[in-house]
């Protein structure tokens, strides 16, 4: 690796920078503890979502609204994000957050519980983007709601697959790392689906339903 490439990342991470309101929902969501996606992965999710015309977007993990607020930039005017966490606390900073950014209440549904309670009374093949951001362990139960959830063409973008670059070390065998390495290989290996791992933030890995 060149002596240049951390600087690199570092511009490329920063390259499209947040708004103000963005801003202010990623430091709420670190005080919180609920761990923001960074400016890189915002980015990359608000492009998915324009890519894709997604009207209807599914996220597991609302945080404090960052997240959502790129994905709303992305997505046309009269789409609608069904937003999920376990947390009132953090959906009621989320709530601030749209508010704030001028978004109207109809856009989002803010759902209160655990996903894999929520996700099955959503309806099948009805959604153009699902976006993973929950508990780790519990990613390839998501994903298997979420490939019943997306229409054909729909994308579905998972969050920090490389783990604090640990799925690349071979070495490192926690049941977390596990989990997501192994249902990253998974992913990749699925002919159902066009993949490919982003090396933004925390690793975004996408992939298209065919």
């Amino acid at each position: 690796m060149s002596a240049q490439k951390p600087a690199t990342w570092a511009y490329s991470e920063d390259f499209v920078g947040e708004t103000e309101v963005i801003e202010r929902a990623r430091l709420r969501g670190e005080e919180l503890g609920c761990t923001p996606v960074q400016p890189g992965v915002g980015a990359a999710l608000r492009l998915l979502a324009a890519a894709a015309r997604a009207k209807a977007v599914v996220e597991v993990g609302t945080g404090a609204g960052s997240s959502g607020l790129w994905l709303m930039a992305g997505m046309p005017s009269d789409g609608i994000l069904t937003t999920i966490d376990v947390d009132p606390e953090h959906q009621r900073a989320a709530k601030k957050a749209y508010a704030a950014a001028g978004i109207p209440p109809q856009r989002t549904r803010v759902i209160s519980g655990p996903a894999l309670e929520v996700l099955p009374r959503l309806t099948d093949g009805a959604y153009d983007m699902v976006v993973i951001d929950g508990d780790k362990p519990e990613y390839p139960a998501y994903v298997e709601q979420a490939l019943r959830l997306l229409r054909p063409g729909g994308v579905l973008a998972l969050d920090n697959m490389l783990w604090h670059d640990k799925v690349a070390d071979p070495a490192a065998r926690d049941e977390t790392t596990t989990v997501l390495r192994d249902l990253g290989k998974a992913l990749r290996d699925d002919d159902a689906l066009v993949p490919a791992l982003l090396p933004t933030g925390d690793g975004l890995l996408v992939a298209v339903k065919r």
